[in-house]
């Protein structure tokens, strides 16, 4: 089933074209929020994938943001008044070669495809956005972003879906903290408030608490991957988001080795909140 979602059908194809300069400071930044040593984030050093987030915040006024933090008229997100809610579903990427630090990178945005949807949770909008990214020294990533717009509920109640037990090879636990949260959010200039502001996110969007960034916890999958195989080069990532996570509970960040690369998962509170797939090459005492 699905339903008219009239003049948002006009933005199927739009592009948007954007240059920035990939400097030192924003992954040196993230690094540290991350609790990781920054000296190797220099110059010339290759750009961790997911990590062009960076330097690509949304150029909003203040004066365009809606009541939850997000914009109501982005150039490429369709405004559907009656989905007023938005998530980040997941995101899958290709990288023949990396971006570095110090690259001019461009990046050209179009909007590939809207589908309207009816679900248990009511309405809901799909929109895949690719990004295709090149970088002056010759790295190249293209990623499909998945948004979901959907209408408000009057209680976010995360579906019952548990986190199976299953053998991990590698884990890294991240207690998610609101200092966390709010440094995440400046580094990506998300003003989204479930992520900083506790009564809005429990009293009108109805979470149980501050909600961890669908990013973040995709951030700290190739974390992961990166302190079990330091520097090797991901070359695709594939990631989802399940279901919300919450402060204070703890991010079960686990990984496990597979033919190409790594499955990887996080769970929270009994439930996985995210699941990836990356190409990368494996440890060498694996």
């Amino acid at each position: 089933m699905s339903f008219d979602i009239g003049e948002a059908a006009a933005l199927l194809g739009r592009t948007e074209t954007r240059a920035a300069d990939a400097h030192p400071e924003p992954a040196q930044l993230l690094q540290a929020t991350l609790d990781r040593d920054i000296g190797a984030l220099e110059t010339g050093a290759p750009l961790p994938l997911l990590w062009h987030w960076l330097y690509f915040p949304p150029l909003i006024r203040q004066s365009r943001l809606g009541e939850d933090g997000h914009t109501r008229d982005s150039g490429l997100l369709p405004v559907v008044p009656i989905l007023p809610r938005r998530m980040w579903a997941g995101s899958r990427l290709r990288s023949p070669a990396p971006l570095r630090i110090g690259d001019r990178l461009t990046r050209r945005s179009e909007v590939t495809s809207l589908t309207p949807k009816i679900g248990g949770s009511g309405r809901l909008l799909f929109v895949t956005i690719r990004h295709t990214l090149a970088g002056s020294a010759s790295g190249s990533v293209i990623e499909e972003q998945d948004i979901v717009l959907r209408e408000p509920a009057g209680r976010s109640t995360p579906p019952s879906q548990p986190a199976a037990s299953a053998p991990w090879d590698f884990e890294n636990v991240v207690t998610p903290t609101p200092t966390l949260l709010f440094r995440f959010s400046a580094l990506t200039f998300n003003a989204h408030r479930i992520h900083y502001d506790h009564p809005y996110a429990t009293e009108v969007e109805g979470y149980e608490g501050l909600v961890v960034h669908g990013p973040l916890t995709a951030v700290l999958m190739l974390d992961l991957v990166d302190r079990v195989s330091p520097g090797a080069p991901v070359s695709a990532f594939d990631f989802k988001a399940v279901n919300p996570a919450f402060v204070p509970h703890p991010l079960a960040v686990r990984a496990k080795t597979t033919e190409t690369g790594f499955a990887l998962r996080v769970e929270s509170a009994g439930r996985i909140a995210s699941t990836g797939i990356a190409t990368a090459p494996r440890p060498l005492n694996d």
